[in-house]
């Protein structure tokens, strides 16, 4: 039997194909779970009804969380995210996660809907994320979605698959944002464009779920397709009461990559990606002393558990130089963090904490800046306009994130004394 990559074994499931798939195949596979937001909805249940499409296909299955501009900001938004519950309502949706709720992409995983050997998409480009459990998760546009709110299926072109091997042991206060960011100055924004990325290696195997998601999360910034971290014992262990249904882990077959690239980090600094693009990277050493006004941690890709947690060590018993706002990825986040101290650590050093959410993170609510600002940001994009049309944002981890704050200038992380 030939060999094959996470990517074709799912997609040969889910196409039902009698054989492997071969990367470069067009198939029509099954979707396992699809998600929208607030603000994708909108649009995809425009063109549902323009379709003409009397019931959706499967109303167990479509997952709407709330989380790009809660609460609503004016009338307009509010206006639209009414429609949106009403039609969810009248679909039979129960998977409505509404205000509060958290990311997306946070809030999919923790319900238990992006499971190992699973096709999952949604209408939000980092969908990627959901590989971090083993599962081919991607994003689509509205009218797709649309269509998978029709029919449960959807035609893809299966993707060829780059292995990444991370090797070596992490220098303190380096984490998966850096080791993304790294990948993707090496790669290059289009260096992966429609294939899959299979992020290996012992660095990879050691990280927790939370870092796997950040690096999967990343995985669309070089032009991914999807990103996938092979499911092992820690993918059980942390699905353990969340899976919504039984699994059937899959993972790649020896020499089945399309193409194969090897890090090691053992000497890798904390990176930052400067505006006005993610791969333009260089260590915080290269970039330290300029002056910001506004640091963000929170987001998709840096708002979990142990990102709050390093921020707030690093900012204990401290206080702020730079107005410094804090964002939860999700309830649960928000609630372990309030529950082991983390929380009043980060307000007591002047950081203020907003509700879970996306907040700024696309330029449209809570801490846009404003002309000429300058922002370090956990989040993943810097294009220009990305937080507000005239800011400067530079992408860091939590910790470059935290030193930052307490200088008020860009910052190697360190526990300050």
């Amino acid at each position: 039997m030939a060999v094959a990559t996470i990517s074709q074994k799912i997609f040969s499931k889910n196409s039902g194909s009698g054989r492997m798939v071969e990367p470069g195949e067009i198939v029509e596979a099954e979707i396992d779970y699809a998600m929208s937001h607030d603000g994708t909805s909108v649009l995809a249940i425009k063109a549902f009804k323009e379709m003409g499409s009397a019931r959706v296909w499967d109303p167990e299955k479509i997952v709407i969380p709330f989380d790009h501009i809660v609460p609503a900001n004016n009338e307009t938004t509010a206006e639209l995210q009414k429609e949106v519950r009403e039609w969810a309502r009248s679909s039979g949706i129960s998977n409505l996660f509404d205000c509060g709720s958290g990311v997306c992409h946070q809030v999919f995983p923790e319900q238990g809907f992006a499971l190992p050997g699973l096709l999952v998409v949604g209408a939000d480009s980092h969908s990627c994320t959901y590989g971090a459990l083993g599962a081919f998760g991607t994003g689509l546009g509205a009218t797709d979605m649309a269509e998978v709110y029709s029919r449960g299926r959807l035609w893809f072109k299966v993707p060829q698959t780059m292995a990444i091997k991370i090797s070596g042991r992490p220098k303190p206060f380096v984490s998966a944002k850096d080791i993304a960011l790294m990948v993707i100055g090496e790669q290059g924004a289009d260096g992966a464009t429609y294939r899959a990325v299979e992020y290996t290696g012992p660095a990879v195997e050691s990280m927790s779920i939370s870092g796997r998601m950040t690096l999967c999360n990343l995985g669309v910034e070089m032009g991914a397709k999807a990103a996938i971290v092979p499911p092992d014992e820690k993918t059980d262990a942390w699905l353990f009461g969340r899976a919504r249904r039984d699994y059937v882990p899959v993972r790649s077959d020896p020499e089945s990559y399309d193409y194969e690239f090897e890090y090691d980090i053992t000497d890798l600094e904390p990176q930052v990606a400067e505006p006005f693009r993610v791969d333009n990277v260089k260590p915080v050493s290269e970039l330290e002393g300029i002056e910001i006004d506004q640091v963000f941690i929170g987001t998709c890709t840096n708002g979990r558990l142990e990102d709050l947690e390093i921020a707030a060590k690093i900012l204990l018993g401290k206080q702020v130089k730079a107005r410094t706002l804090v964002i939860p990825a999700s309830r649960e986040v928000f609630l372990e963090a309030l529950q082991n101290g983390i929380i009043e650590m980060l307000a007591r050093a002047g950081a203020m904490i907003a509700p879970p959410g996306c907040g700024p993170c696309l330029g449209a609510h809570m801490g846009v800046l404003a002309e000429g600002e300058v922002c370090v940001s956990t989040s993943n994009r810097n294009f220009p306009g990305r937080m507000g049309k005239g800011g400067r944002v530079y992408l860091a981890s939590p910790a470059t994130a935290a030193a930052s704050a307490l200088k008020g200038s860009m910052a190697v992380p360190e526990i300050f004394g």
